[in-house]
Formats: C-alpha cells, structure tokens, sequence
C-alpha cells in the first residue's frame, strides 16, 4: 500500500511561523515535522511516499530528497503556489498511488496510532481513524456505530487526519480545489465508509498554540 502525506497547506493558521516556510518544515525537537511522519511510515511498512507541495515545496523536496536515505521511495504531487486542499490534492495524486487503496496522513497531525494496524483493504471507499473530540472542535465531524461511520448519532468523534481511501471515492471528481469531506459525508450516507476510534495521542497541531502544547507534551 501506497502512502499520502498531504503537506501543501498554506498553514496561515500557523503564522508567523509560517512566513517563510511550509507548515511541514516546522521543527519537531531535531527533525521536520514531515521527516517524523516519514519515518513513522518507513516503520510501519509503508516505503512508498507520495508527498503534496505547494508555497515553498522546495524546502520539502530538498529535506527528503526522493526518500533513499529513509529507506523509502518518495514521489511528489505539485500543485504550484496554490494548494488544492485535501480533496482536490488527492484527485491530482490519483496516478500516483497505484490505484489500490492508499493511505492519507494531514502532517499538522501528531500521534501514536500504530499505523501497521490500519485496514489495508476496506470493505467500503474509505476507512477513517476517528479521535475524542479535542477543545477546538467540540461538535465532532462523525457518528460510528458498529464500525460503520455515520453522519448522524449521539457519540461524536473527530477525524484525525489518518485515513484509508480507494480511488473509486473520487470518480465523479474533476481537476481544481475541493474538500473530502463532503466526499466522505456522501459515502457515508451510502454505508460506504468504516472507522475505528483512537484512544491514545492525538493533536492537531495547526495552530502556534496548539505547537507549543505538543512541545511541552513531548518535554
């Protein structure tokens, strides 16, 4: 299975840090932030890496380089200087992903979901790793029950940023920016989407403050 880092976020939430860097470049301790999530890949089994650029891609590029030195094999998905969000991003990426499942990681996201664990072959277009819902977004974005992800229902959840998608969830998508989550809304409603619920770490780091709670989390 291939793999996706969605790292072409202009990250204006992140700014000033991000005036003159990509959201990805942002350090963590010693390393980028996406060099981390790399080499969570490489560790899990995941050796080919699609990555996203846009605004200053070229910082990203010469980090990683075309993966050899992580033991993985990288290709990238340029969007130019405007990013196509996580939708459209995908969509462009399609011929890079082989046409089996895939799966997606946002990189403002920090966890310890082991990734080894994650459905390599979901029964229906995706299947989503879903998280308590943090401070920031108390009303949730899903529902599952029995495994299945829902729209509606009582208990709510965040999506964390991980997920597992087949090409066929974009069929009736066409080049430009768009969302996924009206994609993954639709599919639910057709019982076509799993999910599980994470209890370990989970932050959602897009935010200078939130950075600086991972930070101290990690002191």
């Amino acid at each position: 299975m291939r793999a996706m880092i969605l790292a072409a976020g202009r990250g204006e939430r992140m700014q000033p840090l991000t005036n003159a860097m990509p959201k990805a470049m942002i350090r963590i301790g010693a390393k980028p932030l996406i060099q981390h999530h790399v080499e969570r890949l490489v560790a899990a089994g995941f050796t080919e890496i699609v990555v996203n650029l846009a605004q200053f891609g070229d910082q990203v590029r010469d980090c990683l380089g075309d993966g050899r030195k992580f033991n993985a094999g990288i290709l990238y998905s340029d969007e130019g200087e405007t990013p196509l969000e996580t939708g459209g991003g995908i969509y462009r990426a399609l011929p890079l992903l082989a046409g089996a499942p895939f799966l997606v990681v946002n990189v403002d996201v920090w966890t310890d979901y082991p990734l080894m664990r994650l459905a390599t072959n979901p029964s229906g277009l995706a299947h989503l790793v879903l998280v308590a819902n943090p401070p920031h977004r108390p009303e949730g974005d899903f529902a599952l029950d029995g495994g299945a992800v829902k729209n509606d229902g009582a208990a709510r959840y965040t999506y964390s940023g991980i997920g597992v998608f087949r090409a066929e969830l974009f069929e009736d998508c066409s080049a430009g920016a768009f969302a996924l989550a009206p994609l993954l809304r639709q599919a639910a409603d057709r019982g076509k989407v799993s999910g599980e619920v994470h209890e370990g770490l989970w932050m959602d780091i897009g935010t200078p403050a939130r950075l600086e709670s991972l930070l101290q989390t990690l002191k």
